[in-house]
C-alpha cells in the first residue's frame, strides 16, 4: 500500500506493508499551493513511490479536510486550498489505482489504536496538534466518521465563545484549534516575548527571530521559564478540550500527537491536570492521556492501514 499524509504544510508519502514496515518515503512542500498544484504534487509523489516498489494495490490519502465519503468529495479544508473537489475520482483517473481517502486525524487515530499508543483499547480519541488540531475517533473498535463521513472535527469544538478567530476557512471563534494549536503557541509566545524582553523568548524576538510554536518549545526545553509558562497556559486550554472529550465519549485512551508534542509533558501534564479538575467521574480518573507513538509518520502510516482495510472490504465476497 501507499499511504499519503497530505498536511497543511507538507506531503509525506510511503510504501507501507501489512506489518507497518516502510519501504520507501517521499516528502514534498505543499504550503501555499493552489488546488491544482496540490493535486499535481500528490500525483508526482505517488508515482515516485511506485517507481521504487512497482507492485502497489491501492493508495490511501489522509487529508485535513471535511470529506463526503459517499461521493469521494473533499468538501473543505481549513488549512489547505481544497474545496468541493472530487478528490477520489481525480486521483483514481490519474493513478490508475484504487484510491481511498479519509480525514488525516481519523487515519492517525486508527494506526495508534491498531498498532500504537492505544493498541488494544476499543474506545480511543485522537488529537493531532500542529498548525491546527485534527481529531479522530475509534468507538467500540471501529473508526467513527459520522453520517456523511465528516465527523470527528474535534479541533473545532468551541472552548471560548469570545476567543481568537479560528484560522483558515473556519468561520468560528474560540475553537480548540484557535487556542491550543502550534499556531496558538506561537501567537502566545510572541505576546509573552513582548511582555518579558529579558527572557530568552524576548531576546529571540529582539533578534528578529520568528516566534513559532517550535521555537517556544525549544526554548522551554532549554529551561526558559517564560516559554514554559506559555506551554503551561496552552496545556491548560488543551485540558479544557480533553475534559469535554472525556465527558462526551468516555474513552479508554486519548492519544495526542502532532508536531506540538515535541513539548512532551510540558504541554501534556497541565492538560491532564485540567482534565482531572474539570472532568466528570469516573471518566476523569480512568482515562489515559498519552503521547502518540508514531509521531510525524502517523498520518502516512494510518492512511496506508485505512487503504488496506477499505480494499479488503471492497474485494470481500458478498
Amino acid at each position: 500500500m501507499i499511504g499519503v499524509d497530505l498536511g497543511g504544510s507538507k506531503l509525506l508519502g510511503g510504501v507501507v506493508d501489512e506489518h507497518l514496515e516502510v519501504h520507501a518515503r517521499v516528502l514534498r512542500e505543499v504550503h501555499g499551493l493552489k488546488q491544482a498544484k496540490i493535486v499535481e504534487t500528490a500525483v508526482e509523489a505517488v508515482n515516485e513511490l511506485r517507481e521504487s516498489v512497482p507492485e502497489i494495490d491501492a493508495v490511501g490519502f489522509g487529508i485535513p479536510c471535511l470529506i463526503d465519503q459517499s461521493t469521494g468529495v473533499a468538501v473543505i479544508a481549513v488549512n489547505l486550498d481544497i474545496e468541493n473537489f472530487r478528490f477520489r475520482d481525480a486521483m483514481e483517473e490519474r493513478l490508475g489505482l484504487p484510491v481511498f481517502m479519509d480525514n488525516d486525524g481519523n487515519v492517525a487515530t486508527l494506526v495508534e489504536q491498531r498498532f500504537g499508543a492505544a493498541k488494544g483499547a476499543s474506545d480511543v480519541v485522537g488529537l493531532t496538534i500542529g498548525t491546527g488540531i485534527g481529531g479522530g475517533l475509534v468507538l467500540n473498535g471501529r473508526l467513527y466518521r459520522g453520517h456523511w463521513g465528516a465527523g470527528a472535527e474535534l479541533g473545532h469544538m468551541v472552548v471560548d465563545e469570545d476567543g481568537p478567530r479560528c484560522q483558515g476557512n473556519c468561520p468560528n471563534r474560540g475553537c480548540l484549534e484557535s487556542v491550543a494549536s502550534g499556531t496558538a503557541i506561537g501567537r502566545e509566545g510572541r505576546m509573552a516575548a513582548e511582555d518579558e524582553p529579558e527572557s530568552e523568548l524576548g531576546k529571540a524576538l529582539a533578534g528578529d527571530q520568528e516566534i513559532t510554536g517550535a521555537l517556544v518549545t525549544t526554548l522551554a526545553l532549554g529551561g526558559d521559564e517564560v516559554s514554559r509558562m506559555v506551554l503551561g497556559h496552552i496545556g491548560r486550554l488543551l485540558g479544557v478540550g480533553l475534559a469535554n472529550l472525556s465527558n462526551i465519549f468516555n474513552p479508554e485512551v486519548i492519544v495526542v500527537g502532532g508536531g506540538a508534542m515535541h513539548a512532551g509533558d510540558l504541554l501534556l501534564e497541565p492538560a491532564r491536570e485540567e482534565l482531572r479538575a474539570r472532568g466528570l467521574p469516573p471518566n476523569r480518573d480512568q482515562v489515559q492521556v498519552v503521547p502518540a507513538k508514531f509521531g510525524p509518520e502517523a498520518g502516512m502510516l494510518g492512511a496506508a492501514v485505512m487503504a488496506l482495510d477499505e480494499l479488503e472490504l471492497a474485494t470481500a465476497p458478498v
